[in-house]
């Protein structure tokens, strides 16, 4: 049951007036949850990411990189503490509660892969407990459930055009088809979207994306059944630090021009990009009588791509002997697997590496603190050619999945009882792979030889996931009760394709998990109580099986114990609902690199380890409420109190020190208005300090934005159009300058002020 304000309708002399806005303050359930409201997604224009929209909701903070959200590399989730970000995958995602396959950067797909921002239904967050037949192995500190739109009952072609800051450009349009068959109903759109970086406008984000939808009901049975496919070209950002930011808070350290020297060069930003295609579609069936009901889906998802970077010398992988040229020049061979010997950084015009002049001191100082006299051309003699790599780590997976459900509502007694159960299986299978491509020319370009110099190492692996739950649900009158189980099954095994390593395989099965809660009605009408425990898992990611030096017979699947303890309330005119919570998260799993100087060190992939570095324990209130002031005026604000802290004996994350990145408060302040045909909201979001660090020595400055809309929609404008609109989009009104996502205990900048315009019309 969904508890929400009801559009409010009033006469004036013309016409009749609708206020357009309807703010879900949560499911009559027993855990916190929270969905966005239209003004929520006009707060953000149709180029962004389906992301953005969830950034207002009580205890959430969404940074992304790019103005647009067009760079997953730069993308941050966080919730309660639990991180959804390039090292931590701690929020589950589902696609109309479909599994996502994971979040992470490497061959992971966030919601904004599968799903267009035109075509989104809504976005429903549990921040913590969540629903016991939640479909996720991540889920440790909420679940992300995005849902795409249902076609509507008549014939109707939508076509969307948006422009704006930073050569942004969005082509849209949706074909609904009206009644196919018999109670049968589809849609079909098409999108083509560019943006530069906002730092420099010298990369280019591209993304395509097709999808489709069809619902039909054939006898008593319902149907429904989507696709789509997501072509994407992301030019990333680089995290900086604290002293960075303050010498220039507008600045990430890329380059956008080729010096010739490719120890700078290695941060050129067109260098730096993402290359991912994501094709997912599902099939689901549903029947219901009065009594039961079952359902059940059929899923399939493909990922291709890879992730680029530009190494500043060449690997040397085979010794060529004195006096000859190195084989890595070639053009023709491909070199598998096997231990660097080296690394080359200029040679001769007949290609034998070179040595720097004995005694030479470099006079390079960026980027990653300068550079030694191996990299730099003023200590070569005269003639010296530099070299370097263009690196791809390719990834590739296929998800082919199952979800079965039913749900019994029967009597014991005078008692009304829901019994439901389900299950889910996955067979899921990835495969990454690394090469090194030789830079055709390092002094003038970044463009490479198409067939590689070495490929460093290519990787299988296979995970069964099996998840099956069951709860029961008793409605005694003066309260809900209910109580849960789920538990999953999870087995991964990882294979050495060039046998330079040993294969593995390890089972990562959870206990059996116990879900509870109860929901009670209170006297003043529209008031209830509810209270949930949940206890949730993460099963051991694939990418644990990649490092040599994880002791997998050491580690152990992270776990959460959720309470969620609140009053929710719902009227015509006002909703509110406060939260109080407690986690307590155990066995983090954490990667540890091998030393190495500052920068990026190019070749790790054959060690450094994973490990369980104790937990987190977080407490903190959620509070949002929305009031209906007049027909024409809706406020909405919320507010977050978080207090996180790690747990354990590791020293590189001391206990009682707060979780880095986790803000210990957010504040959101919303008015909306809508009189006729016009609407308009302005929105402003407080993020207070973060930590940088998990020791607890640089802290990230507190800030603040405002994103503002307006627009203008007309029905029947002329003869033929249904309805157009006009909607003007400023993120960041104010060009606020602050430092966003936090990971790997640095920071990316966010993103300045950014206009966008959409005009859309509807056939």
């Amino acid at each position: 049951m969904a508890m929400s304000a009801n559009a409010q309708q009033t006469n004036t002399q013309s016409d009749q007036e609708t206020i357009e806005e309807i703010t879900v303050v949560g499911k009559s359930v027993s855990y916190a949850n929270n969905s966005v409201s239209q003004d929520m997604v006009n707060q953000q224009s149709a180029m962004t990411s389906a992301l953005a929209v969830i950034d207002n909701l009580p205890g959430v903070l969404v940074n992304e990189g790019d103005t647009f959200g067009s760079d997953d590399w730069s993308t941050t989730v966080s919730i309660r503490g639990f991180q959804l970000s390039l090292d931590e995958q701690q929020i589950g995602i589902t696609v109309d509660g479909i599994a996502n396959g994971n979040s992470n950067y490497g061959g992971g797909a966030k919601a904004n892969r599968y799903i267009d921002t035109e075509n989104l239904g809504t976005v429903e967050v549990s921040q913590g407990t969540a629903d016991v037949a939640s479909r996720s192995n991540e889920a440790l500190g909420g679940t992300l459930n995005f849902t795409t739109m249902n076609p509507g009952e008549q014939e109707r072609l939508t076509i969307s055009l948006t422009g704006g800051d930073f050569e942004a450009k969005k082509y849209f349009a949706r074909y609904e088809t009206g009644e196919l068959a018999k109670d049968t109903y589809a849609w079909v759109s098409v999108s083509s979207s560019s943006n530069s970086d906002w730092v420099q406008q010298a990369a280019n984000n591209e993304r395509d994306h097709l999808a489709a939808k069809l619902i039909s009901r054939v006898g008593e049975i319902d149907l429904t059944a989507y696709a789509s496919y997501d072509d994407v070209v992301e030019a990333n950002y680089q995290r900086i630090n604290t002293a960075q930011f303050k010498a220039d808070p507008s600045w990430d350290r890329l380059t956008d021009t080729i010096t010739g020297i490719p120890y700078i060069d290695q941060v050129y930003r067109n260098g730096w990009q993402t290359h991912r295609e994501n094709t997912f579609a599902y099939v689901d069936a549903a029947y219901t009588t009065n009594e039961f009901e079952v359902s059940g889906n059929v899923y399939y998802h493909n990922n291709s791509g890879r992730g680029d970077w530009v190494p500043p010398y060449l690997v040397d992988i085979i010794d060529d002997g004195a006096g000859n040229a190195n084989s890595e020049l070639a053009s023709n061979t491909a070199f598998l697997g096997g231990a660097p010997i080296g690394r080359i950084y200029f040679v001769n015009k007949d290609g034998e590496a070179l040595s720097p002049i004995a005694g030479c001191e470099s006079s390079i100082s960026f980027p990653y603190g300068g550079a030694g006299a191996e990299y730099d051309p003023a200590c070569y003699a005269a003639g010296a050619i530099p070299v370097g790599s263009y690196r791809h780590t390719h990834y590739g997976k296929e998800r082919l999945g199952i979800n079965a459900d039913f749900a019994w509502y029967g009597r014991i007694g005078d008692i009304e009882n829901t019994l439901r159960g389900g299950l889910w299986y996955e067979d899921y299978q990835r495969q990454e792979w690394r090469d090194w491509h030789k830079r055709i020319d390092a002094r003038v370009s970044a463009n490479f030889d198409e067939t590689p110099y070495w490929i460093q190492y290519s990787r299988e692996f296979n995970v069964d996931t099996t998840m099956f739950y069951l709860e029961d649900e008793l409605d005694l009158g003066l309260a809900r009760v209910r109580l849960g189980a789920k538990k999953f099954l999870v087995e991964l095994e990882g294979e050495d394709l060039f046998g330079q390593s040993a294969d593995v395989s390890v089972d990562s099965d959870s206990d059996i998990l116990i879900s509870a809660g109860v929901v009670i009605p209170m006297p003043i009408e529209g008031l209830e109580a509810f209270a949930g425990y949940a206890e949730n898992f993460a099963a051991i990611k694939d990418n644990v099986l990649e490092r040599d030096a994880s002791a997998l017979e050491n580690i152990e699947p992270e776990t959460a114990e959720n309470i969620d303890l609140g009053l929710r309330y719902a009227s015509n005119l006002f909703n509110a609902s406060i939260t109080y919570y407690d986690v307590s998260f155990d066995n983090r799993l954490s990667f540890i690199a091998p030393d190495s100087p500052d920068g990026i060190d190019y070749l790790i992939g054959t060690n450094g380890g994973y490990v369980n570095v104790g937990g987190i324990d977080s407490s903190g209130i959620e509070a949002s409420a929305t009031w209906y002031i007049t027909n024409d005026w809706g406020l909405y604000g919320s507010y977050t109190y978080n207090d996180s802290e790690y747990t354990g004996t590791l020293d590189d994350y001391p206990a009682g020190n707060t979780v880095y990145g986790s803000a210990e408060d957010l504040a959101v302040l919303s008015l909306d208005w809508a009189r006729g045909n016009y609407f308009a909201g302005l929105s402003g979001k407080w993020v207070g300090d973060r930590w940088m660090d998990a020791a607890n020595t640089t802290r990230v400055d507190a800030y603040t934005t405002f994103d503002f809309y307006a627009g203008v929609s007309i029905s029947s404008p002329i003869q033929g159009v249904e309805d157009m609109e006009l909607r003007l989009t400023i993120n960041n009104l104010t060009d606020e300058s602050y430092l966003g996502g936090i990971s790997g205990q640095s920071a990316w900048i966010g993103a300045p002020r950014t206009a966008a315009i959409n005009f859309k019309l509807a056939f």
